[in-house]
């Protein structure tokens, strides 16, 4: 396996204190994988300084998914092909998607809107 990536929805939940144990075992094991774009979003939801500088703290010690140019287009692809099958997806979900996508990986995730990719490209998922 390629790792797992994390999406906000289930980060949000852990640091409410949720208790999410395919995230506690992806940590353990090293595996977790951050799409760029949920490090933003949760820094951007932190109302607190001390609350950022954690977020951004714990972030830097995972492993970021790169995402050179080409995988912008990808992005831009898997969104345009959702919107052509009827479904729209925001540019940050179809990102997280897509990095799940380029490594092979299952996406952990709360948010619905993955199960709904996953009925139309072959996104792994493993629900929290």
């Amino acid at each position: 396996m390629n790792g797992v990536v994390v999406d906000t929805s289930v980060w949000i939940d852990f640091f409410a204190g949720a208790e999410l144990p395919a995230l506690v075992d992806a940590l353990e094991r090293g595996v977790v994988v951050l799409p760029p774009v949920v490090i933003a979003e949760l820094v951007s939801g932190a109302r607190r300084r001390a609350e950022r500088r954690a977020v951004a703290e714990l972030m830097l010690e995972l492993t970021i998914h790169e995402t050179p140019p080409e995988h912008w287009v990808r992005v831009g692809t898997l969104r345009r092909e959702l919107k052509d099958r009827g479904l729209s997806v925001s540019t940050p979900d179809a990102h997280v998607a897509q990095c799940a996508l380029d490594r092979g990986a299952p996406l952990l995730t709360r948010d619905q809107i993955f199960a709904r990719i996953a009925e139309q490209v072959p996104l792994k998922l493993i629900a929290e």
